[in-house]
């Protein structure tokens, strides 16, 4: 990036390291699915760490386990709909859907019962199934958000039971090495930071313990470093490779929960974290372990997202940070849009562009690539949404009001279209036309003073 633009996001994560007193620091900046720049301070191992050291990324381990799930959800191997029981019969919140445990809605508690699982040896499936009694399901499942580790644990289970291979061996072979993050392992691999906590009022680090989370590991057992959470990180803002379809990764990006109240500025979806800050819409997820924090977001509509480490427990305002170098980097650097140029479309919908009428109320129709359609209000806003074709003058609605509705062209028999019936609603050329079949009929007087 431009030497100005690389100041400032070095005076950020500098910033940072000091007020938050962390033995390192790491961070990077992706754009259109590369990283565009990056920094360190602080040392590990008494040398700065660079773009390959790993940290512990905690909680960011659930985006990757979520990615599986809607991989087997692709599949047909599952619905997101299935309760537990169906696939992983014997729990006490069986009832739970696997959307609710992805979303963090089944109300299932938020740590599993006994020892402090982060900072203690883990155990089996068995042992955490047995634990979880039915007084540990706290809230009536969909009622509301929950955070729950616990959650995450059932879907590694749930990973192992329909793939018939352990979580981790399904998603280093399903995600890890298709996205090339071969540096993401269950265990520090070669340079490493070590995880620390600092003294609230002494400049002293305390070593943190690092165990092996057993059935709790799902929930944020997994190390990476910079280059492969660069990797992720695109993902999620819509590079998917062979992985998942960009619509199936969109899907994960829309919320499911809000986890604010009134007017959310954070919610969750299906296994990431969604954030509105200065205008944009971040999706991805943070992490913390003992002696470990991390960060990855990205605004899928700029392609501009960003990765932090630190190797302490406290102090770094982790998801702060990275909302900023994000926003640093788009204010000093906006991506340019793409040129305009003609596309090469199917002419045969070209006589379905132009005036519609849904009653007496206005809309265009336009043309997008790949055959797509948009169908938005003439003036004002109102229900727009962009549709994708099925075939036989049949489009399917892809977001806003008709999300999920079809839309048919009806056609005189010359083949001139007349009317759009799109979810019982009928669009006509001039409002309320006579000739279309508008539901309930018209006036036969017709328009009148």
């Amino acid at each position: 990036m431009l030497p100005t633009t690389e100041l400032v996001l070095l005076r950020r994560i500098a910033t940072e390291q000091v007020s938050g007193r962390a033995p390192s620091l790491a961070a990077a900046v992706v754009r259109d699915g590369e990283i565009v720049w990056s920094g360190a301070r602080g040392t590990v191992d008494g040398t700065p760490p660079d773009n390959a050291t790993q940290y512990r990324i905690g909680s960011i381990t659930k985006s990757l386990v979520a990615t599986v799930v809607l991989r087997l959800r692709d599949e047909g191997r599952l619905d997101l709909a299935d309760p537990l029981d169906k696939h992983v019969p014997g729990t006490s919140f069986g009832g739970s859907t696997i959307a609710q445990l992805l979303s963090h809605t089944s109300g299932l508690t938020s740590e599993s019962p006994g020892a402090w699982w982060e900072r203690s040896p883990g155990g089996t499936w068995t042992d955490l199934s047995a634990s979880l009694t039915a007084d540990e399901v706290k809230h009536r499942p969909g009622r509301r958000f929950h955070y729950s580790n616990v959650g995450y644990g059932t879907l590694g289970e749930l990973v192992a039971r329909v793939r018939g291979t352990s979580w981790l061996d399904a998603l280093r072979a399903e995600v890890l090495e298709p996205l090339g993050m071969t540096n993401t392992t269950a265990a520090p691999e070669g340079r490493h930071a070590r995880g620390c906590a600092v003294h609230p009022f002494a400049d002293v680090v305390l070593p943190e313990p690092a165990y092996d989370a057993g059935a709790m590991a799902p929930a944020g057992q997994l190390w990476s470093c910079l280059d492969d959470l660069a990797r992720f990180t695109a993902f999620v803002g819509g590079r998917t490779g062979d992985v998942l379809s960009q619509d199936t990764v969109a899907e994960m990006r829309e919320v499911a929960t809000v986890d604010d109240g009134d007017v959310w500025n954070a919610g969750y979806g299906l296994g990431l974290q969604l954030i509105r800050v200065n205008g944009k819409r971040l999706a991805g997820h943070t992490g913390s372990m003992p002696g470990f924090l991390a960060c990855t977001l990205i605004d899928p509509a700029t392609q501009t997202g960003a990765v932090a480490f630190a190797n302490t427990t406290s102090g770094v305002g982790i998801l702060s940070l990275v909302t900023d170098l994000i926003s640093i980097a788009d204010d000093y650097e906006p991506p340019l849009p793409a040129e305009w140029t003609p596309a090469d479309i199917d002419r045969s919908l070209l006589p379905l562009t132009g005036l519609w009428h849904w009653g007496p109320t206005p809309y265009h129709l336009r043309v997008l690539g790949n055959g797509w359609l948009d169908l938005v209000p003439a003036t004002g806003a109102g229900r727009a949404s962009r549709f994708r074709p099925l075939g036989d003058d049949r489009w399917l609605g892809l977001d806003g009001y008709y999300a999920g509705e079809t839309l048919v062209v009806g056609r005189a028999s010359d083949g001139t279209p007349t009317h759009l019936d799109l979810a019982t609603f009928v669009f006509t050329r001039t409002p309320y036309d006579p000739a279309a079949p508008v539901p309930g009929g018209v006036d036969e007087a017709g328009w009148r003073a």
